[in-house]
């Protein structure tokens, strides 16, 4: 192993205290002005050095890229930055967009909404808390209405709805990590503490493939007017961990299933669906508190107060670490 270099003057002054002869007496010995003078000469340099490492750059907060406002059909891009590093990605397609975000410098929280699974009592009520705000990334629709049975909803030990073997469940542990998988057998891990869990349905994705009943629209929920192609919505997870937020207008679940592996997604859970529920914000920063919301998807409808006031259905929010 190599030694780290020195700075010159800090060097010079190790040299000089080592050196027999170096202004000592002739016992060998440094003088005390000799001792005095190296220490002011190390610690000058010891002080210039610190001065000369590089700050972290970039706001406390997430800061939004002109990217992520940018319209037109874009593979991932970065979207969003928190001290100059990416942490989130933006693309579209015509007619979807999809959402990438890095577990390294994310957390995702799930929220309750005013009706599912009610205003009080949760970790994270209806709608961006204060203290979110100033680290806040993005958010983004949650499932089905709890009381149609498709999955259940937990959080910080309460129950709102009981959770299901072998349902699709967006589990995230007390590290803050988020895996996806099937309740009972993929998910939990062994001797991991879980916080939340949301689940929908079956998995739409698993081991890299969609589920074979991807035909079947009924399969997927009940849609507006009978509709094959509602606004659909997913979540899923990379191979090396990234969250990846799919959603748009007019989506099939074969299309939905599709764009997701093509975006390298191993596992997914179908979210919420109908053009009144599906929605996925990126939020710009505007002092320590401010947020304003860039829609994602193209054309869709929104959510009213775009989760910042409350709003009756659960959903997620992507916050910085």
């Amino acid at each position: 192993m190599s030694c780290p270099r020195l700075p010159a003057l800090l060097l010079a002054a190790v040299v000089c205290l080592a050196a027999a002869g170096c202004g000592g007496s002739s016992s060998g010995s440094p003088s005390s002005s000799t001792r005095a003078r190296a220490r002011s000469t190390a610690h000058t340099a010891a002080a210039g050095a610190a001065a000369a490492r590089p700050h972290p750059e970039g706001p406390a907060h997430p800061r939004l890229l002109p990217s992520a406002t940018a319209t037109g059909n874009t593979p991932f891009v970065p979207a969003m930055t928190v001290r100059g590093q990416p942490v989130a990605w933006v693309a579209r397609q015509s007619g979807l967009a999809l959402l990438s975000f890095s577990q390294r410098g994310t957390v995702l929280h799930l929220h309750s909404g005013t009706v599912d699974a009610g205003p009080v009592g949760w970790r994270w009520g209806p709608d961006i808390s204060s203290g979110e705000r100033r680290v806040a990334i993005a958010g983004f629709n949650g499932g089905f209405k709890l009381d149609v049975g498709a999955g259940g909803f937990a959080s910080h030990g309460r129950v709102a709805s009981p959770l299901r073997s072998g349902l699709g469940s967006i589990v995230t542990y007390s590290d803050g990590y988020t895996d996806i998988g099937t309740w009972g057998s993929e998910v939990p891990a062994h001797g991991r503490h879980v916080v939340t869990v949301r689940q929908n349905l079956a998995l739409l994705i698993d081991h890299g493939r969609a589920a074979g009943n991807v035909d079947c629209a009924s399969c997927w929920g009940a849609t507006l007017g009978g509709v094959t192609d509602p606004a659909r919505s997913a979540l899923g997870i990379t191979a090396d961990g990234h969250l990846i937020w799919a959603g748009g207008e007019h989506l099939t679940v074969s299309a939905l299933a599709s764009t997701l592996l093509a975006a390298k997604v191993v596992r997914a859970v179908e979210l919420d669906i109908n053009p009144e529920w599906v929605a996925a914000y990126l939020y710009a920063h505007h002092g320590s508190h401010g947020l304003a919301p860039v829609q994602v998807v193209p054309g869709q409808p929104g959510i009213p107060g775009q989760l910042l006031t409350p709003y009756a259905r659960d959903f997620f929010v992507v916050v910085a670490r």
